[in-house]
C-alpha cells in the first residue's frame, strides 16, 4: 500500500489577495472583455470617420475645456487610488476608509463634469454618424464611471462597519482600485478621439 501524503493547508488564509484572489482574475477578464468592446466602438469611430466626407459631420470640433479637465480630474485621481490599494494591502483600516472616500468623490465629480460635457459637443446623438458615435463612446465611458462609482460607494459603507476589517475586504478594495485605472485609462484614447483627431 502506498503512502499517503497529507498536507496541512489549515494555515492558509482564506482569501487570496492580488492574482491569489479568484476575484482579481474575473476583475481582469471584465476589463478584457470591456477594453475590447472600447477598441471596437474606437474603430467604428475611425470606419465612420473614412466615410465622412467631412469630420465632424455638420458640426464644429467639440468645446476643449469640459474634455480636458474631466481628464485632469481622472488623471489626478490614480494617486489616492494607488495609496488606498497600497493601504489595503497593508491592511490599515483608517486609511482605507479615509481613502475610499476620496475616492467616492473623485467618482462624483467626473459624472458632474460630463454634464458639461455632453453639450460642449455641439451634435445631438440622433443628427448624425458622428453624433451617435461620440454620444456613444461618451455614454459607455459614463456608464464605467457610474459603475465603479457604485462599487466604491459600497465598499466605503462596508469598511465603516465591522465587516470592515476582513481579509477579503481588502482584496475587494484593491480590485475596486484596479478597475477605477481601468476607467482612467480607457478614457485617454476616447478623449483623443472626441476632442482632438476632429482638430486634424
Amino acid at each position: 500500500m502506498r503512502d499517503r501524503i497529507v498536507l496541512d493547508v489549515s494555515r492558509l488564509p482564506l482569501h487570496g489577495m492580488g492574482s491569489a484572489s479568484p476575484t482579481w482574475w474575473a476583475t481582469g477578464a471584465f476589463m478584457l472583455i470591456e477594453g475590447s468592446g472600447f477598441g471596437l466602438a474606437i474603430a467604428v469611430y475611425f470606419y465612420l470617420m473614412s466615410l465622412a466626407p467631412q469630420w465632424p459631420i455638420d458640426a464644429p470640433p467639440p468645446d476643449l475645456l469640459p474634455g480636458t479637465l474631466l481628464t485632469g480630474l481622472l488623471l489626478a485621481s490614480v494617486i489616492p487610488n494607488v495609496m488606498v490599494s497600497r493601504w489595503a494591502e497593508q491592511k490599515q483600516l483608517r486609511k482605507v476608509q479615509i481613502g475610499l472616500v476620496v475616492m467616492s468623490l473623485f467618482g462624483i465629480a467626473p459624472l458632474a463634469l460630463r454634464a458639461f460635457e455632453f453639450p460642449a459637443l455641439h451634435v445631438s446623438w440622433d443628427d448624425n454618424a458622428y453624433g451617435s458615435i461620440v454620444w456613444t463612446l461618451l455614454g459607455l465611458h459614463t456608464t464605467h464611471i457610474l459603475t465603479d462609482l457604485i462599487d466604491t460607494l459600497v465598499l466605503t459603507c462596508l469598511m465603516f462597519t465591522r465587516h470592515g476589517d476582513n481579509a477579503r475586504r481588502y482584496g475587494d478594495v484593491q480590485d475596486n482600485a484596479l478597475y477605477w485605472n481601468f476607467v482612467v485609462i480607457t478614457w485617454l484614447p476616447l478623449y483623443i478621439c472626441i476632442y482632438w483627431v476632429p482638430r486634424q
